[in-house]
């Protein structure tokens, strides 16, 4: 399996593991503690989804090479080389750039607290940021849409290159 198929399936995982706990733990549970684990699920599928893309356009050469430890690297690389070109939605970016954004607030954040169905994050100079389960299902949506549309050019030209054997399958015959 190559690397873009790995990274769209470990997209596919995250948004799985973020949909469940939106719709079946959070009602349950009620813990607005709960919101910040399902924006760190994603932020990982998204970030995954843009890896399997950037993975895919750097396979054929289209992109040049990026650091691919660094999320700022790569979130740069597709906005700038990618996203565009592509077809994806300024929505898209802007997503990324706002889920990222939560939870860098929340690392920095010196006070964060849960106020009737919202969990609300503080910066130190008590800007405030809150967190509902509406905005919440409405990112898993986009995200939702996001992973498709990288799917879709990711698995485009997956028939031709099987047939190949371009992908490490063989074509011998024995």
């Amino acid at each position: 399996m190559e690397k873009f198929q790995e990274a769209l399936l470990k997209a596919n995982q995250k948004l799985k593991i973020a949909d469940h706990m939106v719709f079946m733990t959070y009602p349950l549970v009620k813990d607005n503690k709960l919101l910040l684990a399902i924006i760190d699920n994603i932020f990982l599928s998204l970030s995954s989804a843009m890896s399997a893309v950037l993975y895919y356009e750097r396979t054929f050469k289209r992109i040049p090479p990026y650091n691919e430890e660094n999320f700022e690297s790569k979130f740069i690389a597709f906005k700038e080389r990618c996203a565009k070109r592509l077809g994806f939605d300024d929505k898209h970016i802007s997503l990324i750039s706002n889920i990222r954004a939560i939870i860098m607030d929340h690392k920095k954040s010196p006070v964060e607290f849960s106020r009737n169905d919202k969990f609300v994050i503080c910066s130190s100079t008590y800007r405030m940021r809150t967190i509902t389960i509406d905005q919440i299902k409405r990112h898993v949506a986009e995200t939702r849409s996001f992973i498709k549309k990288a799917e879709e050019i990711v698995n485009k030209n997956d028939r031709i290159f099987r047939s190949q054997g371009i992908f490490g399958e063989s074509n011998r015959r024995a």
